[in-house]
């Protein structure tokens, strides 16, 4: 299970997605900080062919944490060498282009 916000603006949708047990944190090294406490990411639990299903059809994508990052390489959405780290937690972003 992750969590999944769903943002939207101007017909256009941003999934941000966050493992469950990073909600909460503050994550900072040299000149990364992701906050993880506000309401960005406090999202609904999903499983990961529901979040899948999301992240596909988004237009813009926030992923952070372990469950997040593997699920977007697994729908192709992430390339693994696009895949960043802070304090340990992977986390990436992507915009997404539908045919």
């Amino acid at each position: 299970m992750v969590l999944v916000k769903i943002h939207k603006k101007d017909g256009r949708i941003l999934a941000a997605v966050c493992d469950t047990e990073l909600l909460g944190q503050q994550l900072e090294e040299n000149s990364i900080f992701l906050d993880l406490a506000n309401d960005f990411y406090k999202g609904d639990e999903k499983t990961d062919i529901e979040a899948g299903d999301i992240i596909r059809n988004s237009d813009h994508i926030n992923l952070v944490g372990e469950k997040s990052v593997a699920l977007g390489v697994h729908e192709g959405l992430i390339d693994e060498h696009h895949i960043k780290k802070v304090k340990g937690v992977p986390f990436a972003h992507a915009v997404v282009v539908h045919d």
